[in-house]
């Protein structure tokens, strides 16, 4: 297995140039437009955001998680994780480079699974940035467990009725489309019972009953939404992909989905972790500087080598995927997403510390990013699941032993090695 960290001269030339651009132009929108995000561009936002978005496509670097066939570079996800790394430092990143979740993985599974028409209706804007989507899938009591779901899809000649409640689907308020998970034949297993359907926001009987937002989110912020599915009725051309195969297209959006979460996240410590680095120097006491404080030294510490570990993981991670090892890359995304939210809350959280009062006030960003670590720990599922998936695939790979002690036990090892070297050692060998 060969290990090369080198990056091509030309492509760490992009890199740096994303590095500046997302610094120097991208971050400023965080404080300009705070939250506005996933709203429709007006003409005051579309002034600033159009030519940035401009300025990406001429530098060959939008919608970069897609492969060629669909505009994009395929860089593969080594490379993607070096640029998305950069991105995850600001929360507009995303929207100027058409990186945004959840449209990319509703772009992933459309040019996967869609027909031509519903590619040429619904993908292309997407691709364009001009639109946003929404994935309908979790639900009030069923969370993310599709085996739980009661969301109904019946079909009634040439329509499919659609027919439940779906909770937190982001972005459903300004969304032109859903992609809805729905049971399609309950009397079978989850992953042969479930579909995926494309439906217009327009449709007649889509009711949203409510939208909660994430802890000191902006009100304006479009949020996450109860979604109320009244006889919705959709064509039998509305199906994404083959009836029963829903949980297949949701497997493959998610993955891609956790892997995405993981690279941005790399972004949001460092940033963090540079913020702390900065208040340790900056900061005095009566005694000298923060920086020279062994606990605050053993904060800067603990925060350089988890963010070192969790990196090398992702690229690690990354790897395997561009090497096509797919069952290993799903061990190891089940590691990033176990991962994640602990990373995250442990770097942010000493930053805090260290800022003091000021670190838990609205004047940084630092409180947001807190937050972000525990919603990070349910999207895509809750973390204990992956945690339990993951000791599973751990498991298979061993296997129990028969004999009555450990087989690290000091005399059966020492038997396994007099049956290797004894004829070496002679009968009167005592071992000391």
């Amino acid at each position: 297995m060969a290990v090369d960290f080198s990056i091509e001269s030309e492509f760490q030339e992009r890199l740096d140039w994303v590095n500046r651009f997302v610094r120097d132009d991208v971050e400023p929108l965080d404080v300009l437009f705070p939250g506005c995000e996933y709203l429709p561009l007006d003409d005051t936002r579309r002034a600033v955001v159009d030519p940035l978005k401009q300025q990406v496509r001429d530098h060959g670097l939008w919608a970069c998680h897609l492969g060629p066939e669909l505009g994009g570079q395929g860089y593969g996800a080594v490379k993607l994780t070096l640029l998305n790394e950069i991105l995850g430092r600001s929360g507009w990143s995303p929207i100027v480079f058409g990186t945004q979740a959840p449209d990319t993985g509703n772009a992933e599974i459309l040019a996967r699974f869609g027909t031509d028409d519903q590619k040429a209706r619904y993908l292309q804007p997407l691709l364009d940035g001009e639109i946003f989507s929404c994935f309908s899938m979790t639900e009030p009591q069923g969370g993310s467990d599709p085996a739980l779901f009661t969301t109904r899809a019946l079909r009634d000649g040439d329509e499919w009725v659609i027919e439940g409640t779906k909770y937190f689907s982001s972005n459903a308020t300004v969304a032109t489309f859903l992609i809805v998970m729905a049971v399609t034949d309950p009397d079978v297993a989850v992953h042969r019972g479930t579909s995926m359907f494309l439906v217009p926001a327009d449709t007649p009987g889509i009711e949203i009953d409510a939208v909660h937002h994430l802890y000191g989110s902006a009100g304006h912020e479009p949020g996450h939404a109860l979604v109320r599915y009244d006889r919705v009725r959709v064509p039998a051309d509305a199906l994404l992909g083959e009836e029963g195969r829903g949980f297949a297209v949701a497997q493959s959006r998610l993955s891609g989905g956790r892997i995405h979460h993981a690279m941005r996240t790399i972004g949001m410590c460092q940033r963090a972790l540079d913020m702390l680095c900065e208040r340790a120097l900056s900061r005095t006491t009566r005694d000298g500087r923060l920086a020279d404080k062994q606990f605050v030294q053993g904060f800067v510490a603990d925060s350089y080598a988890q963010l070192v570990q969790f990196r090398l993981t992702v690229l690690h991670t990354a790897w395997l995927i561009d090497q096509g090892d797919e069952r290993a890359a799903i061990t190891q995304i089940g590691v990033l997403k176990t991962l994640i939210p602990k990373v995250l809350h442990d770097i942010v959280g000493r930053t805090i510390q260290v800022h003091g009062a000021l670190g838990t006030t609205t004047e940084l960003p630092l409180m947001g990013w807190l937050t972000a670590s525990f919603a990070l720990g349910l999207a895509d599922g809750p973390t204990e699941v992956h945690r339990a998936n993951l000791a599973r695939h751990v498991l298979a790979d061993h296997e129990p032993t028969d004999r009555p002690w450990p087989t690290e036990f000091r005399e059966y090892r020492q038997e396994q090695a007099l049956e290797r070297y004894g004829d070496t050692l002679g009968e009167g060998f005592d071992s000391p």
